[in-house]
C-alpha cells in the first residue's frame, strides 16, 4: 500500500505544553479497513508515534477497525512491543483474560472510582506501555483520566521543593492485603495465589523473598506483604522528572489509607509521608487530567511513565467494556 500519513485532530479540552498536546488524537479517514492495512501503517509510522508518545505521553486513535478483543490484540501487537502479560504482573486487581496478551481493565462494580496511579507502579516490575480498548462505552460516565505526571511533579517541586525532594531521595514502600480468595467487589481484590501465581504459602514466601518484600500471614488466610524500596519520582532520558508512583491511589482509594496513610504508604525509610503533602499532589493532579471520552472502538496508547490513569464511575444499562493490553520495553 502507498504511505499514508498520520492524521492528526483537535477534541475539546486537550491540554497544551510547549510544543506537545495531551493527549494526541489520530483519526483514520476511513481509507484504513482493514487490520492488515492497520498493521502496516502502524509499521511505515512507528517511528513518527513513538516520538509522540514521548512528548505527549498517551495517543487516542480513533475510527480504527477494531470491534473485539482479539482485534484489538492484533493491533496492538502490531507495535510489535515485547508482551507484558497480566499472569506474570503482581497487580492486585482482579481482571479476566480475554487473550494471552488482552484482559479486562479492572472488574470493580460501576459505582467505583478508580483512581490516578501509574500502572503497578506499587510493584518492582512494571510495564512500560499499556493499551485500552473501548469495545463498548459506557451510556454515562467511565471515562478514563489520564494525568501527565511529569507536569505535575514540576508543579508540586515548585510548590514543596523539600517534599518533592523527600520523594526524590527516600522512594517508597506500599503494603497490601491480598485476600485469600478473589474479591471481584474490590480494586484491589486479587487474591495472594493469583496474585503471587503460586498455590502454597511456601511458594508464597519464597516468592516474596526473592522480590525482596517483608510480609505477614493474617487470620482469615489473607497476606500483609510491604514491598522493598520503589521510587517514588523516576528521572527519564529526556529529563523529564515523572511522579511515578501509587500515591494519590492509594490516599483517595484504598481502604482506610485516608484516615491513616502510613497504614499502605510510608517513605522508604518508614517514615510517614505528610497528609498535606498527599492532598496537595491529589489537587494538584486535577490541573493536568484529561478525561478520555471513549467511543465504540477507540484505542488509547499511553506511556506508562508520562502519564496516570484512572477510572471514572458509570452508570446506565449498557456494559462499559474497556480491555487492555501491556508491553514492556
Amino acid at each position: 500500500m502507498s504511505e499514508q500519513a498520520i492524521n492528526y485532530v483537535d477534541v475539546p479540552h486537550q491540554l497544551k505544553s510547549g510544543d506537545s498536546v495531551f493527549p494526541r488524537v489520530v483519526l483514520n479517514d476511513g481509507s484504513l479497513q482493514t487490520l492488515d492495512e492497520c498493521a502496516a501503517w502502524i509499521e511505515q509510522n512507528k517511528a513518527a508515534l513513538e516520538a509522540e508518545l514521548k512528548e505527549s505521553g498517551a495517543i487516542l486513535f480513533r475510527g480504527f477497525p477494531l470491534n473485539s478483543a482479539e482485534t484489538f490484540d492484533e493491533f496492538s501487537n502490531a507495535f510489535g512491543y515485547p508482551n507484558f502479560t497480566y499472569k506474570e504482573s503482581l497487580s492486585n486487581a482482579v481482571r479476566i483474560n480475554f487473550t494471552e496478551r488482552v484482559f479486562t481493565a479492572n472488574e470493580a462494580p460501576k459505582h467505583v472510582e478508580i483512581f490516578l496511579h501509574h500502572e503497578m507502579a506499587q510493584t518492582p516490575i512494571s510495564p512500560s506501555k499499556v493499551f485500552f480498548f473501548c469495545k463498548t462505552a459506557a451510556d454515562e460516565g467511565g471515562a478514563t483520566p489520564i494525568c501527565r505526571s511529569d507536569l505535575l511533579f514540576a508543579e508540586l517541586k515548585a510548590q514543596q521543593p523539600a517534599l518533592a525532594q523527600d520523594f526524590i531521595n527516600k522512594g517508597l514502600k506500599y503494603t497490601t492485603h491480598m485476600p485469600s480468595e478473589n474479591d471481584v467487589n474490590s480494586g484491589q481484590g486479587r487474591s495472594w495465589k493469583s496474585t503471587l501465581s503460586v498455590e502454597s504459602q511456601a511458594e508464597a514466601e519464597a516468592k516474596l523473598k526473592e522480590l525482596g518484600y517483608s510480609w505477614k500471614w493474617t487470620e482469615d488466610g489473607g497476606l500483609r506483604a510491604t514491598t522493598p524500596v520503589l521510587p517514588a519520582v523516576v528521572k527519564l532520558e529526556n529529563g523529564k522528572e515523572v511522579f511515578y508512583n501509587q500515591l494519590i491511589a492509594a490516599f483517595m482509594g484504598w481502604k482506610g489509607v485516608r484516615e491513616n496513610p502510613s497504614s499502605a504508604i510510608t517513605f522508604g525509610d518508614g517514615s510517614a509521608i505528610p497528609v498535606e503533602g498527599l492532598q496537595l499532589a491529589t489537587d494538584l493532579a486535577k490541573d493536568y487530567t484529561f478525561d478520555l471520552p471513549w467511543q465504540d472502538g477507540d484505542v488509547a496508547l499511553v506511556d506508562n511513565y508520562m502519564s496516570m490513569h484512572g477510572r471514572r464511575s458509570y452508570s446506565g444499562e449498557r456494559k462499559r467494556e474497556v480491555l487492555v493490553a501491556l508491553a514492556m520495553d
